[in-house]
């Protein structure tokens, strides 16, 4: 059996000039079936920023990236919602693909106790 191994996903997106309240309106509200569908698929703890046209986007998989996204792209659920959102985005690659985050440096700490 194949090991699968889990892992923090970041990488970035860039709207076109204006389209962030448009953005951050379809966000409001997500499908639950979408929501259902990133659980099914691994994510967890799924966040978007937005500096004005920049998302900087950041999720957990429990089943690793590939694996999540084998799943998510085989869904319609996943494919109409890509969709709804495809004219907001400049294209920032050939293929379409963010810009893919490398880590430089994570700091985790010990919290401190109360």
């Amino acid at each position: 059996m194949c090991q699968v191994s889990s892992e923090r996903v970041r990488f970035i997106y860039r709207l076109k000039p204006g389209a962030g309240e448009e953005y951050d309106r379809a966000h409001t509200r997500v499908p639950e079936e979408l929501l259902d569908l990133l659980s099914e698929a691994g994510i967890s703890d799924y966040t978007i920023w937005r500096h004005e046209e920049i998302l900087v986007c950041e999720f957990h998989s429990a089943i690793g990236f590939e694996n999540s996204h084998q799943l998510l792209s085989a869904s319609d659920v996943q494919r109409r919602w890509t969709e709804s959102l495809t004219h907001l985005f400049e294209k920032i690659d050939d293929n379409g693909q963010p810009l893919w985050l490398g880590q430089v440096f994570r700091f985790e700490g010990t919290p401190p106790q109360i």
